[in-house]
């Protein structure tokens, strides 16, 4: 039986777009070796590509991991932070929950990259929900809030703690 985190391949697809788009904003953040980088663009043009249709997620899966290697290559942990959203928007394609963890890692890479700007993570998050489309908004309200379900990201580990945690809680609580 599949994860309630998985979602439909249409859900999947949908939160694609909205994951990719908070991975981008934190993009800046990244700095790194030339193979990185290229690792990094090659990990957005192929979650665009699946949000639009244009892959199918047995080819994305095979491949979600390459930016979340690529994060080892980068010189700050704002940057680190930055590749783990692409690679959680990527990792979308076998599950829809990482779209919350794209999210998260974005507003973790805004507070490591501002660290003297405390507000930055909430203005953060209000532009990520600020940019959900219907549709997405309808997807991620079927996940199970974090912690309810230890069947997927949304579980008790990584996602569920500090600000990754605050993050996604906060998204959760907006959305309704």
């Amino acid at each position: 039986m599949a994860s309630i985190q998985t979602l439909s391949d249409s859900d999947r697809r949908v939160l694609a777009r909205w994951a990719l788009s908070c991975a981008e904003r934190a993009l800046p953040q990244f700095d790194a070796d030339a193979a990185a980088h290229a690792e990094i663009c090659d990990a957005v043009d192929r979650t665009r590509a699946y949000s639009a249709g244009e892959s199918s997620a047995g080819e994305e899966i095979k491949k979600r991991l390459v930016a979340v290697k690529a994060a080892k290559a980068a010189t700050t942990p704002a940057g680190a932070a930055a590749a783990r959203a692409v690679g959680q928007a990527a990792a979308v394609a076998h599950m829809g929950a990482h779209a919350l963890g794209a999210a998260a890692y974005a507003a973790k890479a805004v507070s490591l990259a501002h660290p003297d700007r405390p507000e930055a993570v909430q203005e953060e998050v209000r532009w990520q929900v600020a940019n959900l489309t219907d549709r997405e908004r309808e997807a991620l309200r079927r996940l199970p809030s974090l912690g309810a379900d230890s069947s997927g990201p949304l579980g008790e580990g990584l996602l569920s703690r500090g600000v990754l945690g605050s993050v996604i809680r906060q998204i959760q609580a907006d959305i309704g």
